[in-house]
């Protein structure tokens, strides 16, 4: 038992005070530069995500006027017709598959010999396949070779924007396909709530049927199943390779294509593109999108990017998350 004046005592109480004190202050300190980081982290992700999150974009449209595209009619709101747009799938598919033939053989062994000799002649010298690069090249190479332009993913020059789409080479003309939306393509009844939960990637089209461009999470592993579902022997009906780094089809990057902005104007548009129903077997394993249901009575649903002017190498490609057609 320990004797001690009032003063004596008062000092050891408050030493006692002191050492307990002082590891809370340590806690307290170590809570505060955790939530510092955490709130930091989530800022930052706010502001890239907020560029693709529709109701922040529809808040902000009075201050940013420049980012709606205004379409007087519905007719108006196509810059490529169909065939325009069907013709330049089909020239760079071609393209593709003559210079994956190795990869190909299986595919190849079941189609007529005249549609065998397309891609298996060494040259090819008339028809609508002129300009078709001859020999081996990658993806992007061939995309340059075939249509004059390659565009690649990069950091987007946009502040806080996280990745963007650029045209690295060649020249884009005004009307040209430029991109393509990947995804799983969801009519408006069937359901895609889990999939849409903070998913920036979701594209609606003016008749509701939404596309889910995400490559990552719950919407991979859809996607993923679904292609294999509709899978017919060798031939593979959509292209899962835009899921990886190494996509088959250079143009399946369009879901990174940021939202205009009031100092960069918008020089790409999305329009919509049903593939019909006679896109040859072999090629359709360039298409970025698949139905969620094996059975759905309409045609796939494809989105592509047309350019709204000439667009030079070097240009990062912006579009409008917004288009209003009267």
């Amino acid at each position: 038992m320990h004797n001690v004046d009032a003063d004596g005592g008062s000092v050891f109480f408050q030493q006692q005070l002191d050492l307990r004190g002082e590891p809370n202050q340590h806690v307290s300190l170590h809570v505060q530069i955790m939530f510092r980081i955490v709130m930091t982290r989530i800022q930052d992700k706010w502001k890239s995500y907020r560029h693709r999150f529709v109701p922040w974009i529809a808040l902000n449209l009075r201050k940013n006027e420049r980012t709606i595209r205004q379409v007087t009619e519905r007719s108006k709101d196509r810059l490529a017709s169909d065939e325009v747009v069907l013709e330049t799938l089909l020239h760079l598919f071609r393209a593709l598959l003559r210079n994956d033939v190795a990869h190909q053989e299986e595919v190849l062994r079941l189609l007529p010999a005249s549609t065998q000799t397309r891609y298996l002649s060494p040259e090819t010298t008339e028809g609508p396949d002129i300009g078709e690069p001859k020999g081996e090249h990658g993806p992007i190479e061939t995309m340059f070779l075939t249509v004059g332009f390659c565009i690649e993913r990069k950091p987007s020059s946009l502040p806080f924007a996280g990745t963007g789409v650029f045209v690295t080479r060649g020249f884009v003309p005004k009307g040209a396909t430029v991109a393509m939306y990947p995804g799983t393509i969801y009519q408006a009844y069937e359901p895609i709530l889990f999939q849409s939960i903070w998913n920036p990637f979701v594209f609606r089209c003016i008749d509701h049927v939404l596309i889910d461009g995400n490559d990552k999470g719950i919407s991979k592993i859809v996607y993923r199943s679904c292609s294999g579902r509709d899978r017919l022997g060798p031939f593979r009906l959509s292209d899962i390779t835009w899921l990886t780094a190494n996509t088959e089809n250079p143009l399946a990057v369009g879901q990174y294509v940021n939202n205009c902005s009031n100092e960069r104007a918008a020089n790409v548009c999305y329009q919509e593109y049903d593939v019909p129903e006679a896109f040859p077997l072999e090629l359709r394993q360039y298409l970025p999108n698949v139905n969620y249901r094996h059975d759905t009575q309409r045609p796939l649903r494809c989105v592509v990017l047309v350019a709204l002017r000439d667009i030079r190498p070097g240009e990062e490609l912006f579009s409008n998350y917004f288009t209003i057609v009267h």
